[in-house]
């Protein structure tokens, strides 16, 4: 029996990051979106990040996307795969995402785009980027929510019961947003911020989206995977279900994406703080302008 507490094979995720790095372009649609999305996050910060780390950095589209800001100096790409961190801008850093080769307080500024939902234990893996953050540090990561590819979960899970008499897991859990704040306070973040961007994508049919999964380097790589092939009948059948459950009038399927935005800051004596509970002058009634009546 595989060990409950690895739940992803890193060695197979490495291995299937290297073979998807010559293509990786023509699958990177999120990593981009992400990239842009935390440009702009990054532009209304006023303040500037001399040494930050694309930490999972794929073929380094979102490095390239934050290294170009005014605000950000030297930035390092670290990566499992090879073959996919000779592409990211140097200087580069081969290591797993969850064993951190710098020291305590040496960075700035820690970006992570679409990697760290393949972690273990994320809770560590959040610990690890705090220490290595300075004071006032700041992470800006983005995961894969629940939400993911819910469609295809359920058709394989359809399919592998009525044609083997059971189910593999095939699609990764995913964390929820509401649990990822408190996850963050438990880490030692401070200010930590969660939204969700759920994003709907089209295919001709199941297969174009199982590639493209393929393509991103994202297939199955569970430690608790079923390890045998997958018979052309019981795939067959997962694309039928698929498209009779979602299939939509234009003939197409569609696919969800949910991505988590995590923003959170290691502390610092100049952060706001709550007030404490009753030290309020101005009573809220006043504030909105209504009478105020007792329960």
């Amino acid at each position: 029996m595989p060990d409950a507490a690895h739940i992803f094979d890193t060695r197979l995720l490495t291995e299937r990051r290297n073979r998807a790095a010559a293509s990786a372009g023509a699958h990177d649609f999120l990593l981009r979106r992400v990239a842009e999305d935390f440009a702009e996050r990054l532009a209304i910060v006023r303040r500037s990040f001399p040494v930050a780390l694309d930490l999972g950095c794929h073929h380094g589209v979102l490095g390239r996307e934050i290294g170009a800001a005014a605000s950000v100096g030297r930035l390092i790409s670290l990566d499992p795969s090879e073959a996919m961190l000779a592409q990211a801008a140097p200087p580069r850093v081969a290591g797993q995402l969850d064993a951190l080769p710098f020291a305590e307080g040496s960075l700035d500024l820690v970006v992570s785009g679409l990697s760290l939902h393949f972690v273990d234990d994320l809770p560590g893996a959040l610990i690890q980027i705090r220490r290595a953050l300075k004071p006032d540090g700041l992470l800006l990561a983005a995961l894969l929510g629940g939400r993911t590819l819910h469609e295809l979960r359920e058709a394989w899970l359809l399919a592998e019961d009525e044609v083997a008499g059971g189910a593999s897991p095939r699609v990764a859990p995913f964390a929820d947003v509401r649990d990822l704040g408190g996850l963050l306070q438990r880490a030692g973040f401070a200010l930590p911020v969660s939204d969700s961007d759920v994003v709907s994508v089209t295919y001709s049919d199941p297969l174009a989206l199982m590639r493209d999964i393929k393509g991103m380097g994202a297939a199955n790589m569970l430690t608790a995977r079923r390890r045998v092939p997958v018979t052309r009948r019981l795939l067959m059948r997962a694309c039928e279900i698929y498209v009779e459950r979602f299939g939509l009038d234009n003939g197409r399927v569609p696919a969800t994406f949910e991505i988590l935005t995590l923003t959170a800051w290691t502390p610092h004596e100049s952060q706001q703080k709550p007030l404490k509970p009753g030290s309020a002058k101005t009573r809220l009634a006043d504030v909105l302008g209504v009478p105020e009546r007792k329960v």
